[in-house]
């Protein structure tokens, strides 16, 4: 079991433990701490949408720096218990993890989300087919934020939508981390 330490905010020092299991790769400390320090003047009171939640790492740390409502999202039961678990022993109470593939869950949502994260498993092709779908439901507040984690040498043609613009981009060896801002009134 591996453990990931919240990086700041009223949960900051506490521990989300994790599972072993082929696809799961939580988000690293260091992309973490970047990613929230682009979204430090956006996650206050934000609805959050954590798509591929695994260790929950992305949500929690929101919640921890007070996003108002958190949505998990996770299709590996395993996973969903062992997210559950943290949730309560965090006393977490501004969430919804929710046990399902996130294509259907999309297909059927109608709320709308000010941050939405995308770290599916990198293995599995599904970053096109999401982006477009988020975006074909209309699922951002205006404007919306999407952060996006990615290999560095997979999926490298990836379209977005007009209305998706970069805002920050960072790379590692392997890793390319964005966050893009959806404007509804650019067409």
């Amino acid at each position: 079991m591996k453990k990931i330490r919240i990086i700041s905010g009223y949960l900051k020092g506490q521990i989300i433990k994790t599972i072993n299991h082929r696809h799961f790769k939580p988000t690293i400390h260091r992309i973490r701490e970047t990613l929230f320090n682009w979204l430090i003047s956006k996650i206050k009171k934000s609805y959050c949408l954590d798509c591929f939640s695994g260790s929950g790492a992305l949500g929690i740390e929101s919640i921890s720096r007070y996003a108002k409502y958190v949505t998990f999202l996770e299709v590996n039961k395993k996973i969903v218990e062992n997210l559950k678990s943290n949730i309560q022993r965090l006393k977490i109470r501004n969430v919804n993890i929710i046990y399902q593939d996130v294509f259907i869950w999309l297909k059927k949502n109608r709320l709308k989300y000010d941050i939405v994260f995308l770290d599916p498993p990198y293995q599995q092709k599904q970053l096109q087919k999401i982006i477009f779908l988020l975006e074909k439901k209309n699922i951002f507040k205006n404007p919306g934020y999407v952060y996006i984690e990615r290999l560095k040498y997979q999926n490298n043609n990836i379209q977005y939508p007009k209305n998706w613009s970069v805002l920050k981009q960072k790379y590692t060896k392997t890793i390319i981390y964005e966050l893009y801002i959806v404007n509804k009134n650019i067409v």
